[in-house]
């Protein structure tokens, strides 16, 4: 088989690629190691920036965003049991979208199959060759059969522990890492949300977030050691647990109910250096990884898709600047929203050698958002995402 482009990985970067480049002519080859219920079945967050909305609308995916997407103008911040709100539409003029990503692969899916895009699903052993060279291709096993592809270009699109970025060599690649000493406990429950906008909660015990899927399904996170037990946190002590972390007017009203899904996921800064190497770009967490707090995770892969997309266009077109300086724009933006991650989370968090001195200098932060109206505006600018450049 050949096609001009082959993408490892199904998940939302690589199926919006995808479908960018068919709208523009190119022919794609999408491989995804798990099956489409697996991918569909990943439970993950849902703050869509606005270009990450204006770039499913040029898609073509955006129609149930529109009418389901909930549009939130603000977000509130809390320390020790009482908050704050901080509005996004009064100080920049934007807003952001909850939107399941769950959702969002659901629509690419569903544009992959209406344009006749070709999705290898179950591709196992799936690795690039000849990536120097003119000539680049990547082979996979399916149903115990080996197959090959021959391609222009390969694009790493299967995230942090996926095989594209492993063939960079180790004296080109560069990785920064931090690891945070806890985790992220989530919790998904069918009752309606506590706030119609996510609350964001500091306190002494830990951070605290109340977030929300639609009407009748909360997501609910809390801080705690990324080692611990799930068993140990049933339903009573997580809800009691989170009652202590949120303001005081949230917890009074807070419905609680079976949780439907939990699990702890564990909390790393990472970027790679650089995204591309020979006929190899990479894209989303298979160069980067940010913490939640932000909001950053899917937003980033949607800007690297937006930087590699019109790059390989071009490219096609007889213009090669996009393609040759794709790993420098895309780390450019990557590295603002790791350092408006890093900030957030350290901010909102509490860290295992935390003194009450430390707990006071969070606490004086995060009043200064309260008070500053400049504060304010760079938390939103921030939050609800940098702009994407041509």
């Amino acid at each position: 088989m050949r096609t001009q482009i082959v993408i490892i990985g199904g998940g939302p970067s690589g199926l919006l690629l995808s479908q960018l480049l068919h709208k523009a002519g190119l022919d794609t080859v999408v491989l995804e190691r798990q099956s489409r219920a697996h991918v569909m079945g990943r439970i993950r967050a849902g703050v869509l920036e606005q270009g990450t909305v204006d770039l499913l609308n040029k898609a073509g995916v955006g129609q149930r965003i529109a009418t389901e997407g909930y549009i939130h103008t603000g977000t509130y911040l809390a320390a020790q049991n009482r908050g704050f709100r901080i509005n996004f539409e009064s100080l920049i003029g934007k807003t952001v979208t909850v939107y399941g990503q769950t959702e969002v692969t659901r629509d690419l899916y569903a544009a992959c199959d209406r344009n006749g895009s070709v999705v290898i699903d179950n591709a196992a052993h799936v690795m690039p060759h000849d990536l120097e060279t003119g000539h680049p291709y990547v082979s996979y096993n399916k149903d115990g059969h080996n197959h090959r592809i021959d391609c222009d270009f390969i694009i790493g699109c299967d995230g942090f522990h996926g095989v594209s970025r492993k063939q960079i060599p180790s004296q080109i690649l560069k990785e920064y890492e931090k690891i945070y000493p806890f985790g992220w406990l989530g919790v998904l429950s069918e009752t309606p949300p506590v706030s119609d906008e996510l609350i964001y909660a500091n306190h002494s015990r830990g951070f605290a977030l109340c977030s929300m899927r639609n009407d009748n399904l909360s997501r609910y996170y809390l801080q705690a050691p990324a080692d611990d037990p799930l068993e140990k946190w049933e339903d009573g002590m997580f809800w009691d647990e989170l009652r202590r972390r949120i303001p005081e007017s949230a917890a009074d009203t807070l419905v609680t109910g079976p949780s439907i899904e939990k699990s702890i996921a564990p909390l790393r800064s990472f970027v790679a250096e650089p995204m591309q190497w020979g006929r190899l770009f990479l894209v989303g967490d298979a160069a980067h990884i940010v913490p939640p707090t932000g909001a950053k995770g899917l937003n980033l892969a949607v800007s690297d898709v937006h930087y590699l997309s019109n790059a390989l266009i071009r490219h096609y077109q007889g213009d090669d600047e996009g393609i040759d300086t794709y790993s420098a724009r895309a780390l450019a933006r990557v590295w603002k929203a790791i350092r408006f991650s890093w900030w957030f989370t350290t901010m909102m968090h509490r860290f295992p050698d935390q003194s009450a001195f430390d707990q006071k200098i969070q606490e004086s932060e995060i009043l200064h958002l309260e008070q500053s109206h400049v504060a304010q505006a760079s938390f939103a600018e921030n939050y609800v995402g940098l702009p994407f450049e041509p």
